[in-house]
């Protein structure tokens, strides 16, 4: 509900994108920012003062673009929890995030630009962030929280880039960055696989519901990272009935269901919360990780999901925390994801350890309603080979062509090139950009090899979209995560994988494949650090997919059951190596369609297979 003496309408007004930003050409006296984060280091989990640090939970969403929300003035949806959310804590009017998934995620963990991380891509191991960064899950379990994740990472599968190995002590959900069924899925536990039951955020939910409940009486931080509303567009009839009766086409009906699931669903982590009695204590953060991934509307801004103009990067804040930040805040200077882990620890008071160089800065003080000099920023973006600057003012864009500039307080839509009219602006911000992107982007985007050998990770899945392919390979659907290698028609075909040998020793091969029966016979190697294993494909697995509720023609592969074939054993030594699987004969049409090569320690899955069953499904 609406707090404070605000009136629906005033928030509809102050929630519009075409409202009037606050034009900063200089510092300016604000409620402001806090930029000294050097906070006091205390002891364990509780102020100077005794008391118990608050909670965190943040809530992210993906492919939510920030017209996605009935209280951002539209009609066509309903979302009641969010709106909640907004009213009685703290909006961002101008809140940044980068164009696609995965920059976001790492820049939000580590509160600095993702270009600083190698974050270049979305798949192929180009989103994975490079180790030495300090996560957020480690500022706050080194003041003493308990550290949890529910949901899609997308900042590296492999330990160590896994969430376990980055600070969370619990992870539920995947790692890529699409899931290819949302009903009754396969996650992860703790690296471990998991039998679910059920729509995936409901079990996201129950899962974050069930660890909030174990650890509540400690401060905890929750991390919720739903992985809707990216395709499939796979919801609950009850959602996608309801709008298919307010006249929404498929998509739309799709897409604004389950964005209706979602509000639910953070209602019931605020029903808990209340239920605890910690719910005055909790900061509870809400944001989505880029534009809409459809053309649907989105505050009649330029630009969705992958564009580097206003609409694919201005997304929705919401904080609230009853103890600390009072109903109806609005926050008007430019602010960014790189903001949130300076934000969150000075609100907690928890001490930041000595990282790297933060990009962002604390806007605590903000939320608090302090009055203190905000310094003008820019905030930078940039993805596929486009860039942009923000001000508080100004938006310039590149692109193929001439620089653009737009006035965003007079020109939000961004129909008026002004580059011409103020070429001295555009030139002083495009050296900005081009003085930050040489700084951000020095170390360059390489692909890490993928680690084998690590205790907690003994198993070691290096699927194709992680390869580099030779020949005439294909892609068995149009996006890589969850993807495979078809067409396997010449023997001059192979797949390689840069490897990171941290144990020696004897390591088991297995195949993750399809390979009807009219196919069998052919023979295939495997070999790395001058060690090679043969053998024949001799176990059928014929083609099939499994049965995908779509709603709408979907983009991505489509979840299929995989053969598996032990090929027998690699004698690896410790250090890098690479690693190849190729075909020595095709005794059919193809050799195979292939997913994954596994390769396992194998003293390592000796002791498993004699230890205590793993539980493989959530309750």
């Amino acid at each position: 509900m609406l707090r404070n003496n605000q009136t629906r309408r005033d928030f509809m007004k102050y929630a519009a994108t075409g409202a009037a930003a606050l034009a900063l050409a200089g510092p300016a006296r604000v409620a402001g920012a806090g930029l000294n984060l050097a906070l006091p280091k205390r002891d364990g989990a509780r102020t100077g003062a005794g008391k118990k640090r608050p909670n965190v939970v943040v809530v992210l969403t993906d492919d939510q673009g920030f017209g996605d929300i009935a209280s951002h003035q539209n009609p066509k949806i309903d979302t009641p929890v969010m709106d909640r959310l907004a009213a009685e804590g703290a909006r961002f009017d101008r809140f940044y995030v980068s164009p696609v998934c995965s920059p976001t995620r790492a820049s939000f963990l580590t509160g600095r630009y993702d270009q600083r991380m190698g974050v270049s891509g979305t798949s192929a191991g180009l989103e994975t962030m490079r180790l030495g960064e300090t996560t957020i899950a480690e500022v706050f379990k080194g003041a003493g929280y308990a550290t949890g994740c529910f949901g899609k990472w997308h900042n590296g599968g492999h330990w160590p880039y896994h969430p376990n190995a980055r600070g969370f002590d619990e992870f539920y959900g995947f790692t890529l960055g699409h899931w290819n069924n949302y009903f009754d899925t396969e996650l992860q536990h703790n690296g471990g696989p998991v039998k679910t039951k059920g729509y995936i955020n409901d079990v996201l939910t129950d899962a974050a519901l069930k660890w909030i409940d174990e650890n509540h009486s400690r401060p905890f931080f929750c991390y919720i990272p739903y992985n809707t509303p990216h395709t499939p567009f796979q919801v609950p009839d009850e959602y996608y009935d309801a709008g298919k009766a307010r006249g929404l086409n498929d998509i739309l009906a799709s897409a604004y269901g389950m964005c209706k699931n979602l509000d639910d669903n953070i209602g019931r982590v605020l029903a808990l919360l209340e239920k605890r009695g910690t719910a005055g204590d909790t900061i509870v953060v809400f944001f989505g990780d880029n534009g809409p991934n459809t053309g649907r509307f989105n505050g009649n801004m330029r630009g969705r999901k992958g564009s580097v103009h206003e609409g694919g990067v201005r997304n929705s804040l919401f904080i609230r925390w009853p103890a600390g930040i009072k109903p109806g805040t609005v926050v008007r200077p430019i602010a960014a994801h790189i903001d949130l882990l300076p934000t969150l620890a000075a609100l907690a008071g928890a001490a930041l350890p000595k990282t790297r160089p933060l990009d962002g800065r604390s806007f605590a003080p903000l939320l608090r309603g302090e009055e203190v000099d905000w310094p003008a920023r820019m905030i930078f973006s940039r993805w596929g080979g486009r860039g942009a600057v923000r001000t508080q003012t100004h938006r310039l864009v590149i692109e193929n062509g001439p620089v653009q500039l737009y006035d965003m307080v007079r020109d939000p839509g961004e129909h008026h090139d002004i580059a011409e009219k103020k070429p001295r602006l555009a030139a002083r911000l495009k050296q900005a950009y081009d003085e930050w992107l040489a700084d951000v982007a020095k170390d360059g985007y390489k692909v890490p090899p993928i680690p084998v050998g690590y205790d907690e990770m003994p198993k070691v899945v290096m699927t194709c979209s992680e390869g580099e392919w030779e020949g005439e390979l294909d892609w068995g659907g149009r996006f890589p995560n969850n993807n495979w290698a078809t067409k396997w028609t010449s023997l001059d075909c192979q797949v390689s994988w840069n490897i990171d040998v941290v144990k020696a020793g004897e390591y088991a091969v297995i195949l993750e494949y399809i390979c009807p029966r009219s196919d069998l016979g052919s023979r295939v190697a495997v070999e790395a650090a001058g060690s090679r294993v043969e053998n024949v494909i001799d176990i059928a697995a014929e083609p099939n997919y499994v049965y995908s509720p779509d709603r709408v023609k979907r983009a991505e592969v489509y979840e299929r059951i995989w053969g598996h074939k032990k090929l027998g054993t690699l004698r690896l030594p410790k250090g890098l190596a690479r690693l190849t699987i190729k075909a020595l004969s095709k005794a059919g049409a193809a050799v195979m369609d292939l997913k994954s090569v596994q390769i396992e320690r194998v003293e390592q899955r000796i002791a498993r297979s004699e230890a205590a069953p793993i539980k493989t499904t959530w309750r």
